[in-house]
């Protein structure tokens, strides 16, 4: 008896965190974990080289509160995406499971959660940061749900356009720090969106009939042999190199960030080069795998290049 008690007991442990863990991977889902860890790390390079630049400590609560307030607005718009675009997911095979389009959470549940998220990170920016931040915080979800999102159904201009958002967290954690824009932030931004071409052209050539089932018009799906899409991935991949240089020439870093980026570069355009060669030939197979390559050679990229300018950053 005391044995099937145990039993019991250990079964009525295992319930609610069974239930807690699907809860938890549901919010996960929800707010793009993965991406919004991605955006956080980007704002804190930001407010990292700001605060060196200006002579206050780079590691401070300050810091703390405006990683908070990024990482609450990119949430709650990923959310409010998720919400927008849950019948497209519904559609795909990659996002089917996501917790809008399998039904395990409600429409009304994730447009709740996701307004706070946005509505009450912007706030918190501008009470704990500085309210330029908190207005742009605001400003960048605007534009990704309001233009970005739906022109994603009409348009492959969608990409260029959501490069604009996507290239803002650098520049929020440069505004939490100073409280004003600067050529510097510009350059942080300058550099996330021409990153972004190679990053978002090899998700799509790696998930073109995904996206053709969802009604996604990224330009990997309107074409069929890859050739606009290959010399987009190619300019921005060559123009990404010069500009990466930047932060150089303003003073930001030192002469070892700048031939670091030259070869990170370099290299990202060889994997470039090798799927834009492929043309999607001489299969499906080995495109998808050489796309897949570039998407890890630009996951990899861009945190060594923050990371590089970073330690590389001149005394005030």
């Amino acid at each position: 008896m005391e044995t099937m008690s145990s039993a019991t007991l250990a079964v009525a442990k295992d319930v609610p965190q069974n239930g807690f863990a699907i809860a938890l991977r549901d919010y996960s889902e929800l707010v793009k974990a993965r991406v919004t860890t991605l955006v956080v790390v980007t704002a804190a390079c930001g407010f990292y080289l700001a605060a060196r630049k200006a002579g206050i400590p780079s590691l401070s609560w300050q810091m703390l509160a405006a990683l908070i307030g990024v990482g609450l607005v990119s949430g709650g718009t990923a959310a409010l995406n998720e919400v927008m675009e849950r019948d497209v997911d519904a559609r795909m095979h990659r996002t089917a499971r996501r917790p809008l389009p399998s039904r395990r959470m409600s429409m009304t549940h994730g447009t709740i959660v996701g307004l706070l998220l946005t509505l009450g990170g912007s706030l918190y920016l501008g009470l704990t940061t500085n309210w330029l931040t908190g207005a742009l915080a605001l400003l960048t979800a605007t534009v990704y749900l309001a233009i970005y999102t739906p022109l994603k159904q009409i348009s492959p201009v969608c990409t260029t356009i959501g490069a604009f958002p996507g290239a803002m967290p650098g520049v929020l954690g440069w505004t939490a720090a100073r409280g004003r824009l600067d050529l510097e932030a510009l350059v942080l931004f300058a550099i996330v969106f021409f990153w972004q071409f190679p990053h978002f052209f090899a998700i799509a050539w790696m998930y073109r009939e995904d996206y053709a089932r969802g009604g996604v018009r990224m330009m990997p799906v309107v074409e069929n042999d890859g050739r606009r899409t290959s010399r987009r991935i190619l300019f921005y991949s060559i123009a990404l190199i010069p500009v990466s240089l930047l932060p150089f020439f303003v003073g930001m870093s030192g002469i070892a960030y700048a031939a670091s980026a030259v070869i990170l570069g370099l290299a990202l355009l060889y994997f470039g080069l090798r799927l834009t060669q492929s043309r999607l030939q001489p299969s499906p197979a080995v495109s998808q795998r050489l796309a897949r390559q570039l998407l890890q050679a630009s996951v990899i990229y861009l945190p060594i290049l923050f990371a590089l300018m970073m330690l590389n950053t001149p005394h005030p």
